[in-house]
């Protein structure tokens, strides 16, 4: 990043060395290009109090402390340690580019109680964390993370859809973009972003969270702040008899039991100067632990066909479409016809109400389905609650593994205190052990558990697809999401938000239809979503017979890649468009996504290699698409680095491109 304000490198020889005297004395800490620097001084109320600007912009004074056991700890600065640079080489199978380079400066200061707070700096934000060394084990029974921003900051925030109980619900909501003095106080989930104006933006963001419960934020618009909430620790559960789903019926006064010696979550404040820097942020992902599965060969990226969008919507086949091994064995065909790589047998294999996935219902013959898949090269995932799996986890894993499954689609956690979060932790290791892949859908927005359990290849954690079923018209915007949580939810992990629609509808015509759902946007628009989201493990989620009526748009989407090289994003901005660039293999693929707002866009080739051509296919929405929504183009391109390809994005639409080097 690059701000207007240059610190000469005696000044910030100053910044990193020369205030770490005194046990009162203000510590500083600079990035290592000395754009973004942070100090860490003793508030009023004994809280340690870190200050964060971008130049000459102030951001914010975060408030952070821990209470234990009834007594407010850590409160009082020691001598921090020398800052040190470090830089790492980071491996990172299925993110957004497999290796970079990670460079941050570091300091460490004692805060009395055998606590200790760890501070980070990089060019693209902040990070601190507490560390307890102490005598006996403890609980915390709360956490001060309080965020003061200037009052003309804008906020980013996804509120709890459960007003009654908001730290229990699926993390699914728009955004709302208020003054961050007008802002409701209704606890919301991370990613949580201020907005400074002209391109500025921190957000907040946390990483490495286990065993712990994770950050929510709750707006304070009298002081401007911004308030962090944890769930505290169950004391009581019951179960929602319909899925054997487990919830909590009672809590204890206190947050979080502790071991004496432990590292706590990483609070991350992003920073940004352009919106286009959002999506490549690598904070969460570096400040994860390091990888626990030391082999990852087995685990196999791939796009998956799925039945529960559609509701099991075949048509033309001489049986009863519903749960039954002839139905899967449908999907099984279009996957293996289709280069599809799995099916997910969603709910409804075993008996939910009963909440053992060990028992197949009747109607499935799950070692037929598996063997008949591997025949056809695919791979048979199963979908189960979260807690379901828990209950019989070492019995599950092995069970399946053996008998060939590929992994779980694991669902309905739908809460982040600490017993959860072991729960998810516990489910990553036992999985892992036995080469089971997951995806974890209603859960927590990623905190890096994929760093520390590659087998995790996504989550989902967004409004996706499947809120397209019911959803009430006047509220839901899904074009204007779709191109405001790439850069914000984006910045923690990938996403499982199940595209591929081929209802398509403007909005003027769309409905919610539970059995035939459709898509708010254009058929283009969905076929960009393969490119723009992030998604290791990604959903076709309508009907096969749809997909055969409509070849030519599943043949050119099944080839793009699931995991990239490289991932840039070279326009855009949040909240109206965005357009991606990815390349694999030497392949380059641009994909474009705008809200309602219909847009003209000219695509710039000066980034190509000077004297190539390359060839390309153009998937774009079609002249009528304002109003029909699945009218769409697909034709062959070629360019040059001196090119310009206008292209026309319809209201609700999007375009692809794919392009390959002309042999010479």
């Amino acid at each position: 990043m690059k701000y207007l304000l240059q610190i000469p490198a005696a000044a910030l020889a100053a910044i990193l060395y020369g205030t770490l005297g005194a046990s009162a004395a203000p510590t500083r800490l600079a990035s290592p290009s000395g754009d973004i620097s942070v100090t860490v001084s003793e508030g009023s109320d004994g809280f340690p109090v870190i200050s964060v600007d971008a130049g000459s912009r102030h951001l914010v004074d975060a408030a952070a402390g821990l209470t234990i056991e009834g007594k407010e700890a850590g409160h009082k600065l020691g001598k921090a340690t020398k800052p040190r640079r470090v830089t790492e080489e980071i491996k990172a199978p299925f993110h957004h580019t497999p290796s970079y380079t990670d460079v941050y400066n570091t300091v460490t200061l004692p805060l009395g109680d055998g606590l200790a707070l760890e501070l980070r700096a990089y060019d693209s934000g902040v990070a601190y964390r507490f560390r307890a060394d102490r005598k006996a084990d403890f609980t915390v029974v709360a956490e001060t993370a309080d965020f003061d921003v200037p009052d003309d900051t804008r906020l980013w925030l996804s509120h709890s859809t459960n007003p009654k109980k908001p730290l229990a619900m699926a993390f699914q909501n728009f955004y709302t973009v208020t003054p961050a003095d007008s802002a409701s106080s209704l606890p919301a989930f991370l990613p949580a972003c201020v907005d400074y104006g002209d391109g500025l933006k921190m957000t907040l963001l946390e990483s490495d969270l286990e065993a712990y419960p994770g950050m929510f934020v709750s707006a304070d618009s009298v002081r401007g702040a911004l308030k962090g909430v944890f769930a505290p620790y169950p004391k009581a559960t019951d179960y929602y008899p319909w899925r054997r789903q487990l919830y909590v019926t009672e809590t204890e006064p206190y947050i979080a039991r502790s071991p004496k010696k432990r590292d706590f979550p990483w609070r991350i404040l992003a920073v940004t100067t352009d919106d286009r820097q959002m999506p490549l942020s690598n904070l969460v992902y570096s400040l994860a632990s390091s990888s626990r599965v030391a082999d990852t060969s087995w685990i196999r990226p791939g796009k998956v066909a799925w039945e529960w969008w559609n509701d099991w919507g075949l048509r033309g086949v001489d049986f009863k479409a519903g749960i039954n091994n002839a139905t899967y064995r449908k999907y099984i065909d279009f996957a293996a016809d289709n280069g599809l790589e799995y099916v997910v047998l969603d709910e409804g294999w075993y008996v939910p109400s009963e909440g053992d996935m060990l028992t197949t219902v009747p109607e499935i013959d799950l070692p037929e389905l598996i063997s008949y898949g591997k025949e056809r090269n695919v791979g048979i995932v199963l979908w189960t609650v979260f807690n379901v799996l828990d209950d019989q986890l070492e019995e599950a894993c092995r069970k399946y593994s053996d008998m060939g499954v590929k992994g779980f689609k694991v669902d309905f956690l739908d809460r982040d205190d600490q017993q959860a979060v072991e729960m998810a932790y516990r489910i990553a290791d036992a999985a892992a052990r036995h080469n089971l892949l997951l995806d974890y859908h209603g859960f927590y927005k990623p905190t890096g558990l994929n760093r520390t359990y590659p087998n995790i290849i996504n989550f989902e954690a967004v409004f996706g697809m499947e809120e397209m079923k019911w959803s009430d018209p006047g509220k839901v915007d899904m074009p204007r999401y779709d191109v405001t949580f790439p850069y914000l939810r984006g910045m923690c992990g990938p996403v499982d938000y199940t595209p591929g629609a081929m209802r398509n509808a403007s909005k003027a015509d769309w409905k919610p239809i539970y059995y035939n759902p459709m898509s708010q946007g254009t058929r283009a628009h969905q076929g960009a979503t393969y490119v723009v989201f992030e998604s290791p493990f990604t959903m076709l989620c309508d009907s096969p017979s749809l997909y055969e009526k409509n070849r030519d748009w599943v043949d050119y989407i099944v080839p793009i890649p699931e995991t990239f090289d490289s991932t840039e994003v070279i326009d855009g901005e949040m909240g109206r468009y965005i357009v991606s660039k990815r390349v694999k293999d030497g392949n380059i693929y641009i994909a474009g996504l705008t809200d309602w707002e219909g847009r003209d866009y000219l695509l710039d080739f000066s980034f190509l290699p000077e004297g190539s051509r390359w060839q390309g296919t153009l998937m774009r929405d079609g002249v009528n698409a304002d109003k029909e929504a699945d009218d769409y183009v697909i034709e062959s391109v070629t360019v040059s680095p001196t090119a310009k390809l206008p292209v026309r994005m319809a209201s609700g639409g999007g375009f692809v491109l794919t392009l390959s080097p002309e042999a010479r």
